[in-house]
């Protein structure tokens, strides 16, 4: 695509912030700046692609639950949203500990989208310009503004890049090759030279999604019918549990066989993943089905779930199958899967390929080290995911602000969130694939749980200003609430009456010989804080709003308290090394003794504490020793 912008025009209208892109990151970020007062402007190619959901149309799944819960619980929009369109919910993982307990909400796709348009629409201090940004513009370094396709230029004082897989986008599937952004939007074809001119490393990434298929030629029959949870619990902590429940659409399971997997090999030649026509790196945690078959050659079948993409539609999402194989091979393999038979293809698989940077480039705060005023966040930063985005848009947003507030920026550690994990992870390490987040990437996941991301990060969004104080007395209420329930159930004693032993008899529990308290029944594998409740004779009564939350709460502190002190103690450990700030004009060459490469990684890296630096690929545990000891010979001089 050629543009010619010869006539160059300033904006008259003063902005402070501008965010480049409008997927689940810009939305945060530019949300996040204009609530903390300051004038928004959000860029987007096009306005029907605001909060677009190009793939998997659901919120929240394993690990992604918690950053959901964590963006809303720091003041951000995501849970809301999806708590008013979702048309199926599920808690993943309720088989196992409350640390890897994970919601997850199908989404009506077109609602989440027009409704999170809405939100944008409707909020102070921010506006919507469809058009493209070609140029980041600075002076010294430091972010003055952007320029747009007709030559326009709005001065700013801070611009956040949220570009997700627009930027120099090329949709592929066989040997047809587009180069539009996801679902044929208009691709962002103009930023990439004007963020390498300004010394951004740049990847070039790739992802996928699997064909839209009409409902009405699927044979739902030959399929297992997979429901939602009977009760439901919000993504929102300001949600009123009663108004999501709601009466759900089902999904529906079924599986590849043999037939499928042969007729993938066959034309394996054809696939542009193999034949080199995909210069991009793909998400090794959601791997196309041509990959699956390859890598997973030992496997009869795989699983493949058919899910509605809303209400009003007849289009569903074949999960499970993402291709870019022609499409006379879709059709084939498609129509081998039970219930498939005689499917028909809406839109085709394809994989996108994008441009995105290192995130190494970033400060923990998601600002670039080398230029000032500029923010970065999502899919543009090298990760995958609605939810990663979302999450780093949030963070990103409430930076910029606090820039030019003059105040400190918000970093979240990794005993904190997740969402803290996550950017560590993306700043700090190499990615040669698009991150995704994942529960085993959490040292401190047991403290780090989604039912309690409100106790944890709710303060933090209170002091930024994103948290209303009649949220934040609640919080407060609760969890007053639920000390002195601890406390109470600790100091309640249970006999050996009948009425307990049958009790413990119907849970399979094993009888008392003798009393004990209700804390220690409620710590057997078997009872619960609710189990026990007809025992519980002086059970107080809690605001309805909180009910279930404290009760929750009471019974995940009390089961699990060992373990959790044990984490805490670890926790203190690790603070104890991120609270050792590197001097910014420490020189790495003076450190005698640390190894070369060591040195190197630190140059490029520039890590703000020795905790950081210790999570650096190439710095080893002499390395920090050696670093502590300079470090500290700086200080006493």
């Amino acid at each position: 695509m050629k543009y010619s912008a010869n006539s160059v025009w300033e904006n008259k209208d003063k902005y402070d912030i501008a965010v480049i892109g409008a997927g689940h990151a810009g939305c945060e970020a530019a949300l996040a700046a204009a609530r903390l007062g300051f004038k928004t402007i959000i860029f987007t190619v096009s306005v029907d692609s605001i909060a677009l959901m190009p793939c998997n149309p659901n919120i929240g799944g394993s690990s992604k639950g918690h950053l959901v819960r964590e963006v809303d619980a720091l003041g951000g929009e995501m849970g809301k949203v999806i708590d008013r369109t979702f048309i199926q919910s599920k808690m993943l993982n309720k088989s196992k500990g409350p640390a890897v307990h994970s919601l997850r909400a199908q989404a009506d796709k077109a609602c989440y989208s027009r409704t999170m348009r809405q939100v944008l629409e409707n909020q102070s201090n921010l506006e919507i310009k469809q058009t493209e940004v070609t140029d980041i513009l600075t002076e010294n370094c430091k972010i003055t503004g952007v320029k747009i396709l007709s030559g326009g230029i709005y001065y700013v004082q801070a611009v956040i890049l949220c570009t997700g897989t627009y930027l120099c986008a090329r949709c592929i599937y066989g040997e047809v090759s587009n180069n539009t952004g996801p679902n044929g939007l208009q691709a962002a074809n103009h930023l990439t030279d004007s963020l390498k001119r300004l010394g951004i490393k740049m990847y070039r990434f790739k992802t996928g999604t699997p064909a839209r298929i009409d409902k009405r030629s699927v044979d739902f029959s030959k399929m297992e019918e997979q429901f939602g949870d009977k009760h439901i619990i919000p993504f929102s902590f300001t949600t009123n549990s009663k108004d999501v429940q709601i009466e759900q659409q089902s999904c529906w399971l079924t599986y590849t066989n043999e037939r499928t997997h042969e007729i993938i090999r066959k034309n394996i030649d054809r696939s542009p993943l193999f034949s080199g026509m995909i210069e991009g790196t793909g998400p090794r945690y959601c791997p196309s089905i041509e990959d699956k078959v390859v890598k997973f050659a030992d496997k009869s079948r795989h699983q493949v779930f058919i899910e509605p993409e809303g209400l009003e539609t007849n289009e569903m999402y074949i999960g499970g199958m993402s291709s870019s194989l022609p499409e006379d091979v879709q059709y084939d393999m498609y129509r081998t899967v039970p219930g498939l038979e005689n499917v028909k293809i809406v839109r085709n698989a394809y994989a996108i390929e994008y441009d995105c940077i290192d995130a190494r480039q970033l400060k923990p705060s998601l600002e670039f080290r080398d230029i000032e005023g500029l923010f970065s966040g999502g899919q543009f930063n090298g990760s995958s995911g609605y939810e990663e985005a979302a999450a780093q848009g949030l963070i990103a947003g409430i930076n910029a602000a606090r820039k030019l507030q003059g105040k400190e920026s918000i970093i979240l550690d990794r005993s904190q969130a997740y969402i803290g994990v996550l950017i560590d992870d993306l700043v700090t390490k190499e990615s040669h694939e698009p991150y995704r987040m994942m529960t085993s990437r959490a040292e401190y996941r047991l403290l780090l749980r989604q039912d309690n991301a409100d106790q944890r990060l709710t303060k933090i969004g209170y002091d930024i200003g994103l948290i209303s104080e009649e949220r934040y007395r609640r919080l407060l209420l609760k969890q007053k609430l639920i000390k002195e329930e601890i406390d109470r159930v600790s100091r309640v004693n249970i006999g050996t009456n009948n009425t307990v032993q049958s009790i413990l008899e119907k849970y399979g529990s094993t009888p008392l010989v003798s009393g004990t308290t209700l804390s220690e029944l409620i710590r057997r594998p078997e009872l619960s804080y609710d189990a026990l409740s007809k025992i519980d004779y002086k059970r107080p009564e809690f605001p309805e709003d909180l009910k279930e939350e404290i009760e929750e709460q009471v019974n995940i502190s009390i089961k699990y308290d060992g373990y959790i002190k044990r984490q805490e103690k670890q926790v203190v450990q690790f603070k104890k090394l991120e609270k050792k700030k590197i001097p910014d004009d420490i020189n790495y060459d003076e450190v005698k003794s640390l190894r070369i490469e060591a040195a190197q990684k630190l140059k490029e890296y520039r890590p703000v504490s020795i905790g950081q630096a210790s999570r650096i690929s190439g710095v080893s545990p002499a390395d920090i020793s050696v670093l502590l000891v300079y470090i500290s010979s700086m200080t006493n001089k």
